[in-house]
């Protein structure tokens, strides 16, 4: 992010005000800005330090960071880098050795297992063997809309190099 039109339009600022109290006063007004150049950048790179501070607290994964490349400020955004899914443990639906298993469920449990299994097409067997799939590796179910959640914390890094 260049700086320099926010520090010219600062400089032309105090010289229109300068103006009106004649020459001498426009060329301290002139001597002023330039000395004032360095310091009013680096208040420019305070606030921008600060404004990404806080929508960095205001994100949930990534960041943001002011870098300083030479008397610029540059802003980056880094994305929270996911964490590498668990290897899936399949179980096949068929085939293979089967233990066969009673379960009592209450009718009400029963009735929406089958309007599940109907939904998705399969039977109520494959619909089971899928839940307690998915619950042995620790998802949220078989068709379950909840996104998974972030296990990253919120935090601000970054560093200023002159």
């Amino acid at each position: 992010m260049d700086l320099s039109p926010y520090l010219d339009s600062l400089r032309r600022d105090l010289a229109a005000a300068a103006a009106p109290g004649g020459e001498q006063i426009a060329q301290t007004a002139e001597i002023l800005a330039t000395a004032l150049d360095a310091s009013a950048r680096l208040c420019l790179i305070e606030v921008l330090a600060d404004a990404t501070a806080e929508i960095t607290t205001k994100l949930d994964g990534p960041t943001v960071e002011v870098r300083l490349r030479g008397r610029e400020a540059e802003l980056v955004v880094t994305g929270a880098e996911p964490e590498a899914p668990p290897q899936p443990v399949t179980y096949p639906e068929t085939g293979g050795d089967q233990a066969r298993l009673t379960l009592r469920l209450p009718d009400s449990l029963n009735e929406a297992i089958k309007k599940a299994a109907d939904a998705e097409g399969v039977s109520v067997n494959t619909w089971l063997v899928r839940a307690a799939s998915a619950a042995l590796q620790g998802s949220p179910g078989p068709r379950s809309n909840n996104p998974p959640r972030s296990s990253y914390g919120k935090s601000f890094t970054g560093y200023a190099q002159a």
